[in-house]
């Protein structure tokens, strides 16, 4: 039987077993939230050192039915690995250990005290030097990705799960219930599988983000795979953009800082060949994934009801012309909020 390790006897044993954990040594057990796809579980002994312990799941924790292959975290290895080398030192955990058999992935844990930036962003502390590092990071990513070579295109060609578990149920499963962006969001997943430029991470959101000593470290790669850095500039946006809508007394700061991390991200990639034909891309993908995240299977839980179809309305309106850039894209969400709140 698989190892669960939410059953902490059993993930004692396990520990033992491996030579992780010595006879008579205590250690501390805490289930981690936050994630739908994984058993998550932080393991601190007492003289400081910790292990965070990922198992991904083969139904996900939502409402709805959602199923992905548990060997994904085999691209989550990898993929910490990876990024352990491309990110700027410390941007990353380090990547310990992973257990095939048992879908499981060992990584250093952050040291406390940390903070998970959506955390700190829906407690309105707007803090634009987290932006700036934002950007720096996804930048640097994808701009040591795209000079890497074939090795790493070809290591990380497959995108199964980032489709199973971000345009299936993102653009595909909202599609099928809203004719008016049907062909929109179907081209758009099409498109995101299209360009093959960079690493990209899948998930580049604030809710895997933590804080410590005032830096961000990124986690949760499990979707990550070679394609259209265009998604990750989107799947961000939308965090920033949708927060901004939530709370209206930081509307304004989030918007800036929005096209802080967006400005500060081009500065790393604008040399690059694929660039010119990026920002386009970036708004689509926004747009897209502001319609998802209220109307896909997994919608933002933080967004009211009154919100969610407010955003709903307002993506809609701007579908019928796009804005032509990001800060642009920016600026006209946040008009068409404000009115739509007032009506």
């Amino acid at each position: 039987m698989e190892l669960d390790i939410e059953d902490f006897n059993a993930l004692r044993e396990y520990l033992m077993a491996r030579g992780y954990l010595k006879l008579g040594e205590t250690v501390s057990l805490k289930k981690l939230s936050g994630g739908v796809s994984n058993r998550t579980v932080k393991v601190a002994w007492e003289d400081g050192r910790g292990y965070v312990l990922k198992q991904a799941l083969a139904k996900l924790r939502v409402n709805v039915d959602w199923f992905s292959s548990p060997e994904r975290i085999g691209v989550e290895a990898k993929a910490l690995r990876c990024l352990n080398r491309l990110g700027p030192p410390g941007t990353t955990p380090a990547f310990l250990f992973e257990d095939v058999p048992n879908h499981l992935l060992g990584m250093a844990a952050v040291p406390e005290p940390h903070d998970n930036w959506k955390s700190v962003l829906l407690s309105r502390r707007i803090i634009p030097s987290h932006f700036e590092q934002f950007g720096l990071l996804l930048g640097a990513i994808h701009r040591e990705s795209s000079a890497s070579g074939a090795e790493l295109r070809d290591a990380f060609a497959d995108t199964t799960y980032f489709e199973s578990l971000r345009l299936e149920p993102y653009y595909l499963y909202t599609a099928q219930g809203m004719a008016e962006a049907s062909a929109f969001l179907r081209d758009l997943a099409r498109e995101a599988l299209y360009y093959k430029d960079s690493l990209v991470h899948g998930d580049f959101s604030p809710k895997n983000t933590l804080i410590y000593d005032g830096k961000l470290i990124l986690l949760d790669y499990e979707v990550v795979h070679f394609g259209d850095p265009a998604f990750d500039l989107g799947f961000a946006l939308t965090h920033f953009l949708s927060k901004a809508h939530h709370l209206p007394g930081e509307r304004n700061r989030l918007a800036s800082a929005a096209e802080l991390f967006w400005q500060v991200y081009w500065g790393e990639i604008s040399r690059l060949e694929w660039a010119g034909e990026l920002e386009a891309r970036v708004v689509r993908h926004t747009l897209g994934c502001l319609l998802a995240r209220v109307a896909g299977k997994s919608p933002l839980e933080y967004l009211t009801q009154k919100e969610s179809a407010r955003q709903r309305d307002v993506v809609l309106a701007l579908l019928v012309r796009p804005p032509a850039s990001v800060p642009k894209l920016i600026t006209e969400f946040i008009l068409k909020i404000e009115a739509y709140a007032h009506n």
